[in-house]
């Protein structure tokens, strides 16, 4: 009995210690998630004094919204390519800057910078640069007679250029974990590897990358996840234009909420996007999990 209450006592110590962090997961977490759902079987508008339930009538007017799909199709290609890039460009600066050499502090502070300014300062930095009379990439485009380009007022650009800049943004914050992967690699391998002849690039695919997986696939979901919550740059940048070409899923349930008012149907496209990131990480940790190893 003595053993039990013991046992009983320091649960409950523990579950105190966690009580606080409960407290705001279900407040902050659990319970929007679980209100949102709720309310996207709900038609509530300005046109509606009270919600009136509409079942799954939401989803199928969602459906057949052009916008919204003109927004998930374009989520889905930032998503294809943003993450990939960002994440191996953070990879090849890992390894660039993991070399013993003079000025390497200085480039991963470099390499890092960006990563601390704020999204919003980001998107006015690049803004400036795509302004299309005096921005710097219309003047280096000037220097090889490529002539004036409004990268962002371009429909065929508009995204590429979001895409560009959010690149920028995150490669320096994957560096950083490649880098602690790096240093966490046993030297004796490679030195061995080293001693049997093997090349840069035979260490890089036989030793180096197998041991970079589980860093690999932790960037993937994090990059998957902030792919599909942007909406800061989309914001100060181009407002989803020209013609939603740069539209994207967290922008549509932004104007769905604050500019229409439309609160049934932004709780339904967040469901969609909830389920959408669902299924990408399940995807990497049932699928590429399998994959990888751990030790």
């Amino acid at each position: 009995m003595k053993e039990l209450g013991k046992n009983m006592k320091e649960n409950a110590t523990a579950w105190l210690f966690l009580l606080p962090s409960l407290i705001f997961l279900i407040m902050f977490t659990l319970y929007p998630m679980i209100k949102t759902l709720f309310t996207s079987f709900f038609q509530s508008d300005l046109s509606t004094a009270d919600p009136v339930y509409i079942g799954a009538d939401n989803f199928k007017m969602m459906w057949e919204d052009e916008v919204f799909r003109k927004a998930l199709i374009n989520n889905i290609w930032f998503a294809v390519g943003t993450v990939p890039t960002s994440v191996l460009i953070g990879m090849g600066l890992a390894m660039l800057v993991n070399r013993a050499m003079k000025g390497s502090s200085l480039a991963r502070t470099f390499f890092f910078y960006p990563v601390v300014i704020p999204m919003v300062t980001a998107a006015f930095i690049w803004l400036f640069f795509y302004t299309p009379e005096y921005g710097m990439v219309n003047s280096l485009f000037k220097m090889f007679g490529a002539g004036e380009m409004n990268l962002l007022g371009n429909s065929s650009t508009a995204l590429i250029a979001i895409m560009v800049m959010v690149i920028w943004k995150e490669a320096g914050f994957f560096m950083i974990f490649y880098l602690a992967a790096l240093q966490n690699i046993p030297k004796e391998l490679l030195e061995a590897s080293y001693m049997d002849g093997a090349s840069k690039w035979v260490q890089f695919r036989k030793i180096i990358f197998p041991l970079l997986m589980p860093t690999t696939l932790f960037s993937f979901i994090i990059a998957t996840t902030n792919a599909f919550k942007t909406v800061d740059q989309l914001v100060v940048m181009t407002q989803g234009g020209p013609n939603n070409a740069s539209n994207l899923l967290l922008y549509y349930i932004y104007e769905s909420t604050f500019r229409f008012m439309d609160y049934g149907k932004a709780s339904t496209a967040t469901v969609v996007v909830l389920v959408l990131m669902l299924m990408v990480a399940a995807i990497q940790f049932f699928g590429a999990d399998r994959k990888i190893h751990y030790s």
